[in-house]
């Protein structure tokens, strides 16, 4: 089976679908019903996150070992069966992160990346995909920076699929399609750049 193009990819993402692939290998399109998305402006840490994040234990990066985070996401989980991250969809991604569309936000210790996230960013809209952590509180972290990244940059949308008890934790809600539709559409229309380097700032 081979990779899905970048031009489908991005096709697939301003209309809100996104694909998934199954255990065989099958990719899917989906558009869940309702949508998750977490709200920007209203996520705030945990009061158990913020001494890690203050004490600054993790070394975020931003797009220095995209693949790398992909495959940690891949990984096998206890509390799920399998993975919908197949080898077409890295390479899939990996494609669209060439063209600066797909980015990573990292949590690195020691010189070994130990957690981290990544999505696509379009416009105003940054599409979360998954996130992994091998330390304790890495993806939570990396997941804090994300955050600042897109209040620096004035993102409008944070979409995160379907509604799980990890997103929960980040404030989570969900939409109804139609709803998550208009909020996608007015959010490609604004101008906006995923820039980690504003992260210097913090």
């Amino acid at each position: 089976m081979s990779a899905i193009s970048t031009d489908d990819l991005l096709n697939g993402y301003i209309n809100g679908i996104f694909p998934m692939a199954e255990a065989d290998g099958t990719i899917y399109w989906y558009s869940p019903n309702p949508r998750a998305v977490i709200p920007i402006d209203t996520y705030k840490p945990s009061k158990s996150l913020r001494p890690v994040i203050n004490k600054k234990h993790f070394d975020i990066r931003i797009d220095t070992d995209f693949e790398g985070v992909m495959r940690g996401c891949a990984l096998p989980r206890a509390s799920e069966p399998g993975t919908w991250i197949s080898e077409e969809i890295i390479a899939s991604y990996t494609a669209l992160h060439e063209l600066g569309y797909a980015h990573s936000v990292e949590a690195w210790r020691e010189g070994r990346l130990v957690g981290g996230l990544y999505g696509v960013s379009i416009n105003g809209v940054f599409f979360g995909e998954s996130m992994f952590t091998i330390e304790s509180n890495a993806s939570k972290v990396a997941f804090h920076y994300l955050i600042q990244i897109l209040k620096m940059n004035r993102f409008a949308l944070l979409d995160t699929q379907f509604i799980n008890d990890n997103v929960l934790r980040y404030g989570a809600i969900e939409v109804p399609r139609d709803e998550y539709l208009d909020q996608l559409h007015k959010a490609l229309k604004l101008r906006r750049r995923f820039n980690g380097a504003v992260l210097s700032e913090l």
